[in-house]
């Protein structure tokens, strides 16, 4: 049983140094310019059906949850196509699908057919996500992954932040059909960022079942994949962790306002700087991550995420005071750095070639089944025990995670020691 070792490398790199190669700093780019267009367009949608189809809160968060359940499901299928197909033309032909697919948004007046347009731009997006992840595994060296990895999260926390502001601005005065065009935009221009770069894969030898065909040879692959995440100490562990994270993660969204407004007693006001402070945690977290990856080990890392984001949830749930709230959320965001970054850095160092495109799909996978199960798990729960009482469950479950990871851990080389 494979696990992660403490063994001499290299100075971590720094983002300077990893932006400094082309391929990495061209995915980059195409990331940053790709998500700021689909956060303007998702906010767009979100105040579409808000404001204008006056949806309901249920309707809203199926705007959410539409497209996120596709990376849920299908990931793992995904990634098996990834790891057959050569990854530039994967990235850039789905980049130039979902330019099609926005456009339809253009014309789309039903609350159905927005639901079902996020969903198959997600639907393409699982096949962008692992060649995403592929590509940087082939062309940035281990002691860069850190960096790497910590610099695509910025990218979305960045665009995360100025998006909905975006959005806001171009819905109120232009209308919602500019942030589709940009979002159509932002996609043409990720797709020819990727275009000006070779992108190659190491070759990898055949597996064992590749002498299947069809249905039978997908159905293997995609049990080769799974069978090496649970068969790996500390990827089922990190795999578990950003689970658990993300199901926090997505009890708060849908909770805070309910928090801000009946327990903190607060405007609409504090609700955004509460909220906002999930994201200037993370931004100043991950830095922080890449200079501790060369002190301490990515499982190390990770458990101490999982302790934090247990600390945060703590606090909200047992004060009630604005400053402790925004402590708490601040704690969230923070500590989830840890988890997020080094849990991706382990899984691409520790994954073979030809399974990339599996693994990380299959990651994604969980990752987003986490934050869909807390988003509509969290409403129930809110509904049983208060909203409080879920935030301290939150964190009796992160801090038993972080318990159970260690001994776990710990407990992996003497079993592999013994087979």
């Amino acid at each position: 049983m494979a696990t992660e070792t403490k063994t001499a490398m290299p100075a971590p790199m720094t983002f300077r140094e990893v932006l400094g190669m082309t391929v990495m700093r061209r995915v980059w780019l195409a990331q940053v310019v790709s998500l700021f267009g689909d956060f303007v367009a998702l906010f767009a949608v979100i105040a579409v059906v808000t404001y204008r189809m006056h949806g309901t809160p249920a309707q809203v968060t199926g705007v959410q949850i539409a497209y996120m359940i596709p990376f849920a499901i299908l990931g793992p299928l995904s990634g098996v196509f990834v790891d057959r197909w050569p990854v530039k033309p994967t990235l850039v032909s789905s980049d130039l699908i979902r330019a099609a697919f926005v456009l339809v948004l253009l014309v789309s007046t039903e609350l159905w057919q927005i639901y079902a347009v996020l969903a198959a731009l997600s639907c393409v997006s699982t096949f962008f996500s692992p060649a995403q992840s592929v590509t940087i595994r082939s062309h940035v060296p281990p002691e860069g992954l850190i960096a790497a990895n910590a610099l695509m999260q910025m990218a979305m926390l960045g665009m995360r932040i100025i998006g909905p502001a975006v959005a806001g601005a171009l819905v109120a005065t232009a209308g919602p059909n500019v942030c589709y065009t940009l979002d159509f935009l932002s996609f043409i221009g990720s797709a020819a960022l990727i275009g000006s770069v070779a992108i190659v894969r190491p070759a990898s030898p055949a597996g064992p079942g590749s002498g299947k065909t069809g249905v039978a040879a997908v159905t293997h692959e995609m049990g080769e994949g799974m069978r090496f995440i649970f068969h790996h100490a500390a990827l089922t562990f990190v795999v578990t962790a950003m689970a658990a994270g993300m199901f926090v993660i997505g009890c708060f969204g849908p909770l805070i306002a309910i928090y801000v407004r009946e327990w903190l007693h607060a405007t609409s006001m504090v609700f955004g700087f509460v909220n906002a402070m999930v994201g200037v945690g993370m931004i100043l977290g991950m830095p922080l991550v890449r200079r501790l990856s060369g002190t301490f080990s990515n499982a190390t890392l990770v458990l101490a995420g999982l302790a934090g984001i247990g600390l945060g949830a703590l606090l909200l749930g047992a004060f009630t005071w604005v400053p402790t709230a925004m402590l708490g959320t601040f704690t969230l965001g923070f500590t989830f750095s840890g988890i997020i970054v080094p849990a991706q850095t382990l899984m691409q160092r520790e994954t073979p070639h030809a399974l990339m495109g599996r693994i990380s799909s299959t990651v994604f996978s969980v990752v987003f089944f986490g934050q869909v199960f807390g988003l509509v798990l969290s409403g129930v729960l809110a509904q049983m025990f208060g909203v409080r009482m879920v935030f301290i469950l939150c964190a009796a479950l992160a801090g038993l995670l972080a318990a159970a990871g260690k001994l776990f851990l710990r407990a992996a080389p003497h079993a592999a020691a013994a087979h």
